[in-house]
């Protein structure tokens, strides 16, 4: 079933990246935005559909996941779009090889079953120039239209891997060079010691148990983001942030 996006940012990057994915787009008689005016011109250019929602004088605004049908009479701007294919590892971790022990950063999320906590970690890693993301296909949060929305065009611009088992991947990132670098509240180093002259796959955890064990055990070097204050603890897409931007020295 095709997703329907409502961020302008989503859409726009779709277009740009894949527009043969873009099936239909809708959009009020009066565009919301000038991004949305934006993204009628080129459908308009690329020959895809563009349909004009009817406008409603009164009523309240349809809650995100409506029916396509019910938010087009509402006159609710937003896109049909394919869901992004997936690459294998082995495609993930082409261009470390390519680096000859040089430096680049590349995730692993580790059952994240949240989809904003998926979606804001995209949004950081393409702000921040990741190379690339593995995710688990079994007990994580499906790539859903909520993904794509707060990722406001991350997961366009970031390949991504399913894996079935992740300490395949992590077999394969050795292979092409990489370190595993864990995170856990519980490690003994910060992120502000660990070195940025090696190519690094970050693992992020779980909301609520962290790293699997297996997965812990699999890691070369643990970290964690130190605080100061009284609060113990980060959420998951903001801790990526921190130790993202560490690590590729932004």
């Amino acid at each position: 079933m095709p997703l329907v996006l409502r961020n302008p940012h989503s859409v726009l990057a779709v277009l740009e990246t894949r527009p043969q994915d873009v099936l239909k787009i809708t959009v009020p008689p009066k565009a919301s935005n000038e991004y949305w005016e934006k993204i009628a011109r080129q459908a308009k250019d690329l020959r895809i559909p563009v349909s004009s929602a009817v406008s409603a004088s009164k009523g309240p605004r349809p809650a995100r996941g409506a029916p396509q049908e019910e938010s087009s009479r509402m006159g609710v701007a937003e896109a049909s779009v394919r869901d992004k294919s997936p690459l294998s590892c082995e495609e993930i971790f082409r261009d470390a090889k390519g680096r000859g022990g040089g430096t680049g950063l590349w995730l692993a999320l580790d059952c994240l079953q949240d989809p904003h906590n998926v979606g804001a970690v995209f949004r950081a890693a393409a702000f921040f120039g990741v190379q690339g993301i593995i995710m688990t296909q079994e007990r994580s949060a499906p790539l859903t239209s909520t993904v794509y929305e707060v990722a406001s065009g991350g997961v366009e611009y970031i390949p991504f891997a399913l894996q079935t088992n992740l300490q395949q991947g992590f077999e394969i990132a050795k292979e092409a060079g990489l370190w595993i670098l864990g995170t856990s509240e519980h490690a003994h180093d910060d992120i502000q010691k660990v070195s940025r002259d090696r190519p690094w796959l970050l693992v992020l955890g779980n909301e609520e148990k962290g790293m699997r064990r297996l997965t812990e055990e699999t890691c070369d070097v643990l970290c964690k983001v130190s605080g100061i204050g009284k609060v113990t603890s980060l959420n998951v897409s903001v801790a990526a942030g921190i130790l993202i931007s560490r690590l590729t020295g932004k």
